[in-house]
């Protein structure tokens, strides 16, 4: 999706100037026309990739997300029409980027299009999950209820996530700072006890030479050095988005000890609460299911997911389709399994969610209260060894002069 600069005239005889996104300028210039707008111009903006990675962008976070949704919510609940609850909407809110978006949507409804296809032209903004639950409320005539659902989805996937930050932030700091404290010593404090030795002309032990030498060469091509660090986290980067580059992360990620178990865990939080909320909405199981596996976040997993959406389009049950794809631990497809048999597929799937979460919650918490000691030992070693390190000729010397 490009971003455009469009000179458009209203049918009230007005001239905006609107930014859209669009796949090309003709598309949008088609859309436009359709919608009964007269279109001056059409401008692609320039410098996209700074653009779509948000630098020049305010993005609708989370939170923000949530804050419309309640509002929309409490006014159609009280049975305000969709434009005037955007207009009332737009006249409080204060996210520039969400506003601007929000007023597209407004003339688009106003134009004839239904809710769920107005904000299916703002893919960035609202998710697909989002959007589908949209149009099966209006499909049901049920969009307060499916709102609300979404609502708490929002709340409960946002929860969950300031939970894993929460854990590992602490244990981020304390390697940053002991990354730090290295770097410090050996760029600054070693070089400076070379220079004494290397006045006083003493012959130095073996250890101190080399880390002498490591030093200068570090301090030398310090800057060259670093470049190539963020070079190297650059090309890493763009490898990792390659089809080659996530299949290897992502199953590297699936067997690291302990890690890996955590990484899959998650993914089952991520799909069983997503999945739990599409049902709800309405939504068949098998496009449910379908909607529901990108959410895995790992092409491995993901490939396990669509084989056994075969499985389950071809009549197997979806305990028995995810069992022969390894998606699940045995608790949890026993718990699917009584989900399915009673009929209560949903609250299945949430009470798999919440137990995980929960279970993940106190993996996180003692992982990082693991880790926390383990670097700060960690530390305490290298730290160590550099300080004896350079201090070995003072004890030499000392030796000889006793």
């Amino acid at each position: 999706m490009a971003l455009f600069t469009c000179k458009i005239g209203t049918a009230d005889g007005k001239i905006a100037e609107k930014e859209f996104e669009a796949i090309s300028a003709d598309f949008l210039r088609q859309n436009l026309v359709s919608q009964g707008f007269f279109v001056f111009s059409v401008k692609k903006k320039p410098f996209q990739f700074v653009w779509n990675k948000g630098l020049s962008r305010k993005k609708i976070d989370t939170k923000g997300l949530i804050t419309f949704n309640q509002e929309l919510l409490v006014l159609i609940k009280s049975g305000l029409p969709i434009i005037q609850s955007l207009d009332t909407i737009l006249e409080r809110i204060d996210n520039s980027r969400l506003a601007e978006v929000l007023e597209i949507i407004r003339d688009d409804i106003k134009g004839g299009s239904s809710l769920s296809d107005a904000f299916e032209r703002h893919p960035s903004t609202f998710s697909h999950l989002y959007i589908a639950s949209i149009r099966a409320g209006e499909r049901t005539g049920d969009l307060p209820q499916t709102i609300k659902r979404y609502i708490t989805f929002l709340k409960k996937t946002e929860g969950f996530r300031k939970k894993v930050i929460t854990a590992m932030f602490y244990p981020a700091i304390l390697m940053v700072v002991a990354f730090a404290a290295v770097t410090l010593l050996l760029v600054y404090v070693v070089p400076t006890f070379s220079q004494v030795y290397a006045d006083a002309g003493s012959k130095l032990p073996v250890p101190t030479m080399i880390l002498i030498g490591i030093t200068s060469v570090l301090k030398k091509y310090f800057l060259l050095l670093l470049a190539f660090v963020f070079l190297a986290a650059y090309l890493f980067k763009e490898w990792a988005r390659t089809v080659t580059g996530r299949q290897v992360i992502d199953t590297f990620k699936l067997k690291i000890p302990v890690i890996g178990d955590i990484f899959s865990k998650y993914s089952v939080v991520s799909f069983t609460r997503t999945l739990a909320t599409i049902i709800e909405s309405g939504i068949p199981i098998v496009e449910s299911l379908k909607m529901s596996v990108a959410t895995l976040n790992n092409v491995v997993l993901e490939a396990r997911m669509l084989s056994a959406i075969k499985k389950v389009e071809e009549g197997v049950s979806l305990s028995v389709a995810i069992d022969g794809a390894n998606l699940m631990p045995p608790l949890a497809l026993r718990m699917l399994s009584v989900g399915e048999s009673t009929g209560a597929l949903e609250e299945m799937l949430e009470s798999i969610s919440d137990y995980f979460e929960e279970e993940l919650d106190q993996r996180m918490h003692l992982l990082s209260t693991a880790i926390e000691p383990a670097i700060m030992i960690l530390m305490g070693l290298i730290i160590g060894a550099i300080i004896v390190t350079m201090y070995l000729p003072v004890f030499k010397i000392a030796g000889t002069v006793g």
